[in-house]
């Protein structure tokens, strides 16, 4: 056995003891749903460890987010559910099936040829489950991030032929939106209408071919980063950032824009 199966089998064995009679009696309380917010977790700071490119900081964020994965597995394997190895023959199989033009004689495609061939082999595999949503926006999880949920369901519905066909018409949507966010009275309507711009907005990224969430990631770290050099900018003339008018404050940003 390699060391990777050696120490994923050492994994294994600790998650059973702290599930275990006299194991931990936090761990023992937990179950699907108290884990789940936790995974999530761990999925986006993994995503940040890459992002920072720190590469020590992935090992860690991976060990906790294997660790979630064990966790599930074992609450599983005690409701007599599916185990650890059968999760991970379940990926292989999947993995397997999903990539005939590598383990198959389909030949090499394309990654737009690749991407279109593994959203056909995924709705035949929903197809195939005799109680399966057969529409074509099933199994986008409910769960997922708003803005990226927008993106894989207007996706979805893309490929079914309910799409602009120009990325024109997603912008001048956007505006539509827009316009209908400022004319709404407040409470539920203009709520409504913002849910309503957020997806159109979502929707002209999808046109673009830009990742929605990904570039909301970058929007969000940009106006940290500029803030927190308004901050320090700020500290620099003897200022109290908070004590200022908001021309000042905008006269800041300015100049850290320039300085960028």
């Amino acid at each position: 056995m390699s060391a990777g199966g050696v120490h994923m089998q050492e994994l294994l064995a600790i998650m059973r003891r702290l599930r275990g009679p006299d194991g931990c009696a936090w761990d023992r309380q937990q179950n699907f749903g108290s884990i789940a917010p936790y995974t999530i977790e761990e999925a986006y700071e993994v995503a940040d460890a890459i992002e920072r490119e720190d590469m020590a900081d992935l090992k860690d964020e991976l060990g906790d987010l294997l660790f979630k994965v064990v966790f599930h597995a074992q609450v599983a394997d005690e409701a007599n559910l599916v185990d650890f190895e059968e999760v991970a023959r379940a990926i292989s199989e999947k993995l397997i099936r999903r990539h005939p033009h590598v383990f198959g004689a389909g030949g090499q495609l394309t990654v737009a040829q690749q991407r279109a061939a593994w959203e056909d082999i995924k709705a035949q595999e929903r197809a195939a489950k005799t109680d399966a949503d057969a529409g074509h926006l099933a199994g986008v999880p409910r769960a997922m991030p708003a803005l990226l949920r927008a993106y894989k369901l207007s996706s979805r519905a893309a490929r079914a032929g309910f799409d602009f066909e120009h990325a024109d018409q997603c912008a001048d949507k956007v505006a539509e939106e827009l316009a209908e966010v400022r004319a709404a009275a407040a409470g539920h309507e203009r709520f409504e209408e913002v849910g309503d711009l957020l997806f159109a907005a979502a929707n002209l990224a999808r046109k673009f071919g830009v990742d929605a969430e990904a570039a909301l990631r970058a929007a969000n770290g940009k106006f940290e980063r500029r803030f927190r050099a308004m901050e320090s900018l700020a500290l620099e003339r003897g200022e109290v950032f908070a004590d200022l008018g908001l021309a000042a404050q905008e006269r800041l940003w300015q100049a850290v824009k320039r300085d960028e």
